[in-house]
């Protein structure tokens, strides 16, 4: 089954392994996204996710015909807090659909996206969110610019 055909699943308790093809994903995805990360960054941040980030959020994934992930998001309340897709499946839509999905079954509003990736700051901008703020470092104190996102309030009926 193709990605863009795969039903989108909750991990609720992700397995070891699991969580290895997570972090294997985040890191191919980074390094093919994030050209302006130092390398040593990488590794920082690698860690950070791996032992940290998975755990605090809710994880939503689509898997590829041979059942491997391949895109993933991590929500936390009403913020989209990650999302990354396989390189190899970069612009087939399973980021969008994965958007899709937990801005209407989560309530996502919100995310935060590095400034100096260009590609994703025009799909969100696609996906209808809106720059509400900006950082100039992210929250490792890193000279990584940060764009928050919001997505405008729906138009109530009879407003």
């Amino acid at each position: 089954m193709d990605a863009l055909k795969a039903p989108i699943e909750r991990l609720e308790r992700p397995a070891a392994e699991e969580l290895d093809a997570l972090t294997d994903l985040w890191e191919a995805s980074v390094r093919a996204t994030h050209d302006f990360l130092a390398p040593d960054d990488i590794g920082f941040f690698r860690r950070m996710v791996c032992d940290e980030a998975l755990a605090a959020v809710a994880l939503y994934v689509l898997r590829d015909g041979q059942g491997r992930i391949a895109a993933f998001a991590g929500v936390d309340g009403r913020r989209l807090e990650m999302l990354f897709v396989a390189p190899e499946r970069r612009g087939c839509g399973c980021g969008g659909r994965l958007v899709a999905h937990v801005v209407e079954r989560c309530g996502v509003r919100a995310t935060d996206v590095n400034e100096q990736n260009g590609q994703a700051v025009g799909f969100y901008a696609r996906m209808g969110f809106r720059v509400v703020g900006r950082h100039a470092r992210d929250a490792s104190g890193k000279p990584y610019p940060i764009l928050r996102l919001e997505l405008p309030r729906p138009v109530a009926e009879g407003e």
